[in-house]
């Protein structure tokens, strides 16, 4: 005689897609590593139905998690299981009038459960859980999928990945409000309306007809190398950093005639070096010099901008900003592109300048 079917029963949505029916459902936190286990190191590629997981991510999700136990957020889980389930209706007999849709999904506890998009998320909520036991009763919404034989399993990660696009950089600053970093490169533009409206922020490359200079996530490089070891509170970070860019603003006539709309971005990027990232980079740099080295006289020498030969055609930022005429964002041109700013300040250069230095004149440095 066979004994009792033992069932895991979740209180579920069912809905269709492509002819087929699905399940949401709510599970709490501390169930997942229970239901969804990981055996991918006995599953070769040809059967696995996800990547393998990758476990360098995993404290940076968990993190977020711990750290942010009032905010954090996370999307549905998606996964295939593969058994014979049913689905029992709230109203037994009730018509597909939205009273049919809600119900519970009775799932054997013999099935498999693959996740087909968010192992990652899975595996971080688990690490995050022995730091933060109380999440446990928290829970996550899972879109189930009844794939028996797991067929499709492999098909619906590519249909789910297929199409996803990492979002730009400079968006993410735009609307990253835990990070510093981003919160800084905000506070400049947002304080700095000149500045404004010569920064992309939703992009994080320049098209050619854009009728901006530089990217917001270029910005927030650059204010994150001068503040760099600055331990200043938040806000005396932050408004020196708008203090800084508002100076080196008033240093470049040709930003500000791009802003007045006497010369397009396009022409303007075509015809000078610092309208450039690399240059950005670089005078966020030497700005961290200055307010280390010359805190009371900062202003005064950053004035010096204004001597600096900032066009493309000069043959000074070949092999710094530019190699082969083409400009290069590197950490090795942005250091050589600070040590050629710097020397136009008479700012002494530090160690690792100083290397760089050393070794263009050598002719060391590899030309791209």
């Amino acid at each position: 005689m066979d004994g009792p079917a033992f069932e895991y029963v979740f209180p579920a949505i069912r809905g269709v897609q492509a002819g087929r029916e699905h399940y949401v459902s709510m599970c709490p936190l501390r169930l997942l590593p229970k239901i969804f286990l990981f055996n991918e190191a006995e599953m070769v590629p040809e059967i696995r139905a996800q990547r393998q997981l990758n476990r360098g991510r995993l404290p940076e999700i968990a993190r977020y998690v711990s750290q942010n136990p009032d905010s954090y957020v996370f999307s549905a889980l998606t996964a295939s299981i593969d058994a014979n389930v049913r689905f029992v209706p709230v109203t037994e007999g009730a018509a597909d009038d939205g009273r049919g849709m809600m119900g519970s999904l009775h799932v054997p506890m013999s099935a498999r459960f693959i996740i087909n998009d968010g192992q990652h998320r899975r595996a971080a909520i688990e690490i995050a859980l022995k730091d933060r036991p109380n999440l446990a009763d928290e829970s996550i919404a899972i879109v189930f999928f009844h794939d028996r034989g797991l067929e499709r399993c492999q098909q619906m990660f590519a249909d789910l990945n297929r199409h996803a696009i990492r979002p730009s950089r400079s968006l993410g600053v735009l609307y990253d409000h835990r990070d510093e970093k981003a919160r800084l490169a905000r506070s400049v533009v947002g304080r700095l309306p000149d500045f404004k409206d010569l920064v992309e922020l939703e992009r994080s490359s320049l098209s050619a007809g854009s009728k901006k200079l530089f990217t917001l996530s270029a910005l927030c490089t650059a204010t994150t190398a001068l503040l760099t070891n600055h331990g200043k509170g938040d806000e005396d970070r932050e408004a020196l950093a708008i203090r800084f860019w508002k100076e080196v603003y008033a240093q470049m006539a040709e930003w500000q005639e791009v802003r007045r709309g006497n010369t397009t971005a396009s022409a303007f990027r075509g015809t000078y070096i610092h309208a450039h990232g690399v240059v950005l980079h670089a005078l966020g740099r030497v700005g961290n010099s200055l307010l280390h080295h010359h805190r009371r006289d900062w202003q005064e020498r950053l004035r010096g901008l204004h001597k600096v030969d900032w066009r493309r055609a000069s043959p000074a930022w070949e092999g710094r900003a530019t190699i082969g005429g083409n400009v290069s964002k590197s950490h090795q041109s942005v250091v050589l592109t600070t040590n050629l700013v710097k020397a136009k300040l008479g700012l002494a250069l530090s160690p690792e300048e100083q290397r760089h230095e050393d070794a263009l004149r050598r002719g060391d440095h590899v030309k791209v």
